[in-house]
C-alpha cells in the first residue's frame, strides 16, 4: 500500500503543483498522520519539497516557460490597454479589488483614479504603480519575489487572504482552450489566481484575442468559473461581457 500510496502522493503534486497536507489526506483517504510520514520519505527520497505544512512538486522548473514581465508589456500593449480602460467602469469607491501580476492588470493600475479603494496584489509593478496615489490602501501578497515575472510567491495566502473580502478579482491568463480552461505559463502566478479566483464575490477576465484557443503550462480554473469577461473580440460560446 505504501508505494502505491508514495506514487500517488507524486502524481497528485504533479498535477496541482502544490497542496496541503490535509488535501492530500482528503483525496487519499488516510490520516494526516499517515501523509506526514510518506511526505518525510519522499522528501528524504528527493521527489518532493515540503514547506509550512504543504508538499510541492519538484517539477516546477518544467512549469515557468513564460515570457518576463518587461517582454509582456510590449505584446498587444494598445489592446490591453484598451481593455483595462474598460475594466475601469467595474471599480466604484469603497470597494476591495484584487489585482494579479498580468501586464494588462498594471496597464489598468496605470489608468486607475486615485478614490479610496482598497487593493491587494500580488504584483511588484503595481504596487509600485499605485504607491504613489495617496488615497488608494495598497496592499501587498508579499513573500518571495519572482523578479522574472513581477510577483510574490507567499505560502500564507490563503492564511492571508481570510480578513480581506474581495469585491472583484481582475485577472488576465495564458491563454482560453478550447474546453474552458484557463492557462497560464508558470506556477507563481497561476496559484495566486485559482486562490482568488475561489474566494472573490466576482472575477473579471481581462484577455486578449490572441488568448483564446491556447493552452499553456499550468491550470488556474475554469471558463466558468469567471464571473465576467472583457475582450476584444467577440468569441462565439462564451458567455460573458465584451
Amino acid at each position: 500500500m505504501k508505494p502505491a500510496r508514495h506514487q500517488a502522493i507524486v502524481e497528485l503534486l504533479t498535477q496541482y503543483q502544490s497542496l496541503t497536507t490535509g488535501a492530500l489526506a482528503s483525496k487519499l483517504h488516510v490520516s494526516q498522520e499517515t501523509i506526514r510520514r510518506d511526505l518525510g520519505e519522499l522528501q528524504a527520497q528527493g521527489k518532493i519539497q515540503r514547506s509550512h505544512g504543504r508538499a510541492r512538486s519538484l517539477r516546477r522548473e518544467n512549469h515557468d516557460s513564460g515570457d518576463p514581465f518587461h517582454i509582456r508589456l510590449k505584446s498587444h500593449y494598445a489592446h490591453k490597454a484598451d481593455i483595462a480602460r474598460e475594466a475601469l467602469e467595474w471599480i466604484d469607491e469603497g470597494m476591495v479589488i484584487a489585482l494579479d501580476a498580468s501586464s494588462t492588470c498594471w496597464y489598468l493600475a496605470r489608468q486607475l483614479p486615485d478614490i479610496e479603494l482598497t487593493v491587494f496584489t500580488n504584483s511588484h509593478p503595481i504596487c509600485h504603480e499605485l504607491g504613489k496615489h495617496e488615497q488608494i490602501n495598497l496592499i501587498i501578497s508579499g513573500g518571495q519575489l519572482q523578479r522574472k515575472y513581477g510577483c510574490y510567491l507567499n505560502n500564507a495566502l490563503i492564511h492571508q487572504l481570510k480578513s480581506l473580502e474581495i469585491d472583484l478579482f481582475i485577472f488576465s491568463c495564458e491563454g482560453v482552450d478550447q474546453q474552458g480552461q484557463l492557462w497560464d505559463s508558470n506556477i507563481y502566478n497561476a496559484e495566486f489566481k485559482s486562490v482568488l479566483l475561489k474566494r472573490a464575490g466576482q472575477s473579471l477576465l481581462l484577455i486578449d484575442k490572441s488568448k483564446f484557443n491556447r493552452a499553456s503550462e499550468v491550470k488556474i480554473g475554469m471558463l466558468d468559473d469567471v464571473t465576467h469577461i472583457i475582450s476584444d473580440v467577440d468569441t462565439p460560446g462564451i458567455a460573458a461581457s465584451v
